[in-house]
This record gives structure tokens, C-alpha cells and sequence, in this order.
């Protein structure tokens, strides 16, 4: 379990360090509050693709099922968020006149694509951890 929290605290310090990078030049408070609202929009989109892969499953005990439903939603919200600092760095581009709004409006489409492409995908990790953790708890309590 150590292993697991360390490693959602990694993925985390490399989300807001990489958001924080391609932001560049933006006011420290901007950079903090795009960091936390973009997290708050991932979590919130990693809670209902969790709600849907935990349909059907039966975890017949309240702690476990928070137990479970904590861990994979620190982690999937982590790696959801590795798209922050594309769409960080894209919207710098077109603030600083790099892009014009046709480009960033293609890439945005692209990059909400591919991510609405691996929520889907998501889904069904979601639900083989859960059973799989399930049925490693249920085999241990025997």
C-alpha cells in the first residue's frame, strides 16, 4: 500500500510541476488556481467514469468499498491529469499569439478525443481492479 501512495504522490508532483512549466510566464496565483481547477475538472470526470465501472459489483463490506473507491480515484484523478499541461501549454501558445484559435480548437478537439477515448478504456480497468481486489480480499478472509 506504501508503494501505491508514493506512487500517487509522484504522479501528482509530475502533473502540477510539468502544468506549472508549460504555463511559463503566468502569474504565480493564475498558475495555482488553473493547477487546482484543472485537477477539481479531472476529479470530478474520474468520479462518474468510476461510478459507472462500479455497477454490478457487490463489495458486501462499506470499509473496503472506501478503502477502494479512495485509492483508484487518487490515482486514475493523477493520471487524468497528465493532460493539464497540454492544454496548459496550448492556451499559453494562443495567449502569447503563438496559435491561432482554428489550431487550438483542433488540438483541444484532438486531446479530448484521444482522453474521452481512454475514459472508456478506464471504465473497464477500473472495474477489473475492483474485482480483482475483492477477490484477493474475499480469498484472505477464508
Amino acid at each position: 500500500m506504501a508503494l501505491i501512495i508514493i506512487g500517487i504522490i509522484l504522479i501528482y508532483l509530475l502533473v502540477v510541476i510539468w502544468t506549472w512549466t508549460s504555463l511559463e510566464d503566468i502569474e504565480k496565483k493564475s498558475k495555482i488556481l488553473i493547477i487546482f481547477i484543472g485537477i477539481i475538472v479531472v476529479f470530478l470526470v474520474t468520479q462518474i467514469v468510476f461510478s459507472i465501472s462500479k455497477n454490478g459489483i457487490v463489495y458486501g463490506n462499506e470499509d473496503i468499498e472506501k478503502s477502494i473507491s479512495i485509492v483508484i480515484m487518487l490515482l486514475f484523478t493523477g493520471i487524468n491529469s497528465l493532460l493539464l499541461p497540454f492544454l496548459g501549454r496550448n492556451l499559453k501558445r494562443r495567449a502569447d499569439g503563438e496559435i491561432d484559435n482554428n489550431i487550438l480548437k483542433l488540438r483541444i478537439i484532438i486531446i479530448l478525443v484521444i482522453f474521452l477515448m481512454c475514459l472508456f478504456l478506464e471504465c473497464g480497468y477500473m472495474k477489473d481492479i475492483q474485482e480483482g481486489i475483492l477477490n484477493i480480499y474475499k480469498s484472505n478472509v477464508k
